[in-house]
């Protein structure tokens, strides 16, 4: 295995956050009272009991840099969730950046902010 980071999120609920995910195609690894491992093809998020977290004022987020952007974001506008300027959880459709690379943003049901960016 190569060297990689995973990211570290915050969670409410277990159970509710990995049903969100799920519908975006990610599977539980691993679930302690403590922790909480999902996964999604290569890409990992890691999740922390984070009971009291308003959503609405959290500063959590992480990239995401995907192979196939288009096929995450079918799955995120199957998945139900809006496409919303406000609200909780949300999504901004993938565009090009002035860095030069395509990035989408997904708002999850704890507040994190994901950027979901294409691979070159």
């Amino acid at each position: 295995m190569t060297d990689h980071a995973t990211p570290n999120l915050p969670a409410r609920d277990f159970a509710a956050t990995a049903e969100f995910y799920a519908r975006l195609g990610f599977v539980e690894d691993y679930r302690s009272d403590g922790w909480m491992i999902l996964s999604r093809g290569t890409a990992t998020l890691e999740f922390f009991p984070y009971p009291d977290l308003d959503p609405y004022n959290s500063s959590f987020s992480c990239c995401l840099r995907l192979d196939d952007l288009a096929g995450m974001m079918r799955q995120v506008e199957a998945s139900g969730v809006p496409d919303a300027r406000r609200g909780i959880p949300r999504y901004h459709p993938a565009a090009p950046d002035p860095s030069g690379l395509t990035i989408a943003y997904l708002i999850d049901s704890d507040g994190t902010l994901l950027r979901l960016i294409q691979n070159d």
